[in-house]
């Protein structure tokens, strides 16, 4: 589904990323682990089409991204929920939430569907519906981001620091609510970035540590 293939992406200059590889499937549950300052921000975002590779091939199901501007990869399937959350504060709940569907002019019944399908994911979302984005707490928003982004990502879905800072109330309505996708959306490639590796519990199937600009997959993942 996605793969890396010696992947290389800098900042300023800076060397972040170093000759990633790494092919993740569909169904699969990768977390990659690392310091703040590590990269872990920079790898979604170069998914994304955010930030460019300097060398290697980054592919969804064989189409290169390289090819697609950044408005495009969300019509494959991918969807993104970064880690400062970024919600429109003059937009409802409700309104964030479909957001990229209309942006991709997706049918009202489909769009629809999809919230109705969100909703049970996660279901915290239905009380906060009418409420602007701005009236979110960090970890509200947090839950509207990842309901967002499920919107978008029916084959892919990118969460950046999901449970940095969460109450753990609403850490553990977070991780229920991933296992509650799985159950409906088996064939869902999820990545998951932390710092910590303990708010991770055991939702991964398979951990990478990113230091240094590498991945180096756990004992167990390999």
């Amino acid at each position: 589904m996605l793969v890396f293939e010696k992947v290389s992406a800098s900042i300023a200059g800076v060397s972040v990323l170093r000759e990633i590889d790494v092919h993740l499937k569909a169904g699969s549950i990768a977390a990659v682990v690392g310091r703040n300052g590590a990269g872990k921000t920079t790898l979604l975002r170069l998914v994304m089409g955010f930030v460019k590779a300097r060398a290697g091939r980054l592919t969804f199901d064989e189409t290169n991204l390289a090819d697609l501007a950044p408005q495009m990869r969300t019509r494959l399937g991918i969807g993104y929920a970064p880690e400062d959350r970024a919600m429109f504060p003059t937009f409802s709940v409700e309104e964030n939430l479909k957001f990229p569907c209309e942006v991709m002019h997706m049918q009202r019944s489909e769009v629809a569907r999809r919230l109705e399908e969100v909703l049970v994911i996660v279901p915290e979302l239905k009380s906060m519906l009418a409420r602007s984005g701005s009236a979110l707490s960090g970890g509200q928003g947090k839950m509207a981001a990842l309901g967002r982004a499920l919107m978008a990502g029916t084959r892919l879905v990118m969460l950046d620091e999901p449970f940095q800072g969460l109450a753990p109330v609403l850490a553990g309505q977070y991780a229920e609510s991933l296992r509650r996708l799985r159950g409906i959306r088996p064939e869902i490639c999820l990545v998951i970035t932390e710092s910590n590796r303990g708010l991770l519990r055991d939702i991964p199937d398979m951990t990478w540590t990113l230091e240094r600009g590498a991945l180096t997959a756990d004992a167990r993942a390999a």
